[in-house]
């Protein structure tokens, strides 16, 4: 994924919890009880981060999440409908979650896990359809790499070397 410099200190944030997991290690005294928190973090305007949390408290797991997902900020293109730049498809182990553009007044059309990340990233239009796996994690993981990988036409006009009016054409 690729990451951009933020200074997170300059960003309203949101976090939302999209899930809290109960990890038991049997141990020769009896059982180790942990939690895992996958968090979300936005300011619902192009920046988004994903983090994963792991305490004996679940307070904790969550403040150890968004402290992760505030360190993997990105940065993301959100076009003049509030949608994104082109149809893409994320992966991330077997998970794949698919995110095509949409015109304005359809909304997010998504599941919970890529629902939350789609919110806090800022986007108002847009159609998903996760495919694969269906691990939260894993879904969340592979809705970052997509988005992550999106490129905006003044990006891709100026890595292929022409004027962006001749790449709408």
């Amino acid at each position: 994924m690729k990451r951009s410099l933020i200074d997170p200190s300059q960003l309203e944030l949101e976090d939302k919890v999209v899930a809290i997991k109960r990890v038991t290690k049997v141990v020769k005294g009896g059982r180790n009880m942990r939690f895992t928190a996958l968090v979300v973090v936005g300011d619902k305007n192009g920046h988004v981060g994903v983090g994963l949390g792991k305490a004996t408290e679940i307070p904790e797991a969550i403040r150890k999440g968004k402290e992760d997902a505030i360190k993997k900020l990105i940065q993301v293109p959100i076009d003049e409908n509030g949608s994104i730049p082109h149809d893409f498809t994320g992966h991330f182990g077997s998970a794949e979650v698919l995110l095509k553009r949409a015109p304005d007044g359809t909304g997010v059309i998504a599941g919970g896990p890529v629902r939350s990340v789609l919110e806090l990233a800022g986007y108002k239009n847009i159609r998903t359809k996760s495919l694969g796996s269906n691990n939260k994690q894993n879904v969340v993981l592979a809705t970052m790499d997509g988005l992550s990988q999106l490129k905006t036409p003044e990006e891709v006009a100026r890595l292929r070397g022409i004027p962006v009016e001749q790449l709408l054409k």
